[in-house]
């Protein structure tokens, strides 16, 4: 190995550990928001329960009106079926709606996989994230992105959409330049390098308004760490 291939292989390690601490970062805070959510309903409970034992049905309904309007962004919360891939996807589609990017996600994993869940939350993690980015730099009536995950036999099929400024993108190297400086590059070269290692499939289109990554992942027998 040369003293090229040694310095990129330690600035991807260094970088794969800043996304861990990231992602875990990122599940952490989901999880919070989880046990907020439960906390608070008990309280909601309570209060209704004091409503009914006092025979105020016009207060309860009110406040039944106002739990539903709240409720509105506890059910916009993803179910895979898979936990650790709810909290990232969760966590970053949290994130695009604050920075107004809206996110049309279909996913269902079995819970158990043959797969690394860290190689999972790799992947999603920077799929998510160059989307995001992408769609940053649109106007906001186009700024969206399009998820979709589900098996395909015994593969992990993942597909992720976003909207671009208009022409196709360019390649340098073989690989659609990023326009985020070096070290955002090293989240493509971390997928590609999980995706390979796994023995998946991977495909980047970029098509006139639109990019889209698609990969394909054995389940059924992960190569070893």
């Amino acid at each position: 190995m040369g003293l090229f291939e040694k310095r990129l292989d330690k600035k991807v390690a260094a970088y794969q550990r800043e996304l861990i601490e990231t992602h875990y970062a990122e599940v952490e805070n989901m999880y919070r928001q989880i046990r907020g959510w439960r906390h608070d309903y008990r309280n909601h409970i309570q209060v209704m329960k004091v409503y009914a034992e006092n025979g105020d049905l016009e207060a309860l309904k009110r406040y039944l009106d106002e739990l539903d309007t709240d409720l509105s962004t506890v059910d916009t919360v993803l179910k895979t079926g898979n936990p650790m891939t709810d909290a990232i996807l969760n966590s970053k589609i949290s994130l695009a709606k604050s920075r107004g990017i809206a996110v049309h996600a279909d996913a269902h994993i079995p819970v158990r996989l043959g797969i690394s869940e860290l190689d999972l939350c790799c992947i999603i993690g920077n799929l998510m994230d160059n989307a995001i980015e992408a769609s940053a730099n649109l106007p906001e009536e186009r700024r969206l992105i399009r998820v979709y995950m589900d098996m395909k036999g015994t593969q992990l099929y993942i597909s992720f959409t976003n909207f671009t400024s208009g022409g196709k993108l360019k390649k340098s190297g073989g690989r659609f330049a990023t326009t985020k400086g070096a070290d955002h590059g090293l989240g493509l070269v971390r997928v590609d390098a999980i995706v390979e290692r796994l023995g998946g499939y991977l495909s980047r289109n970029s098509e006139e308004g639109a990019f889209t990554t698609e990969i394909l992942l054995p389940t059924h027998n992960s190569s070893p760490k």
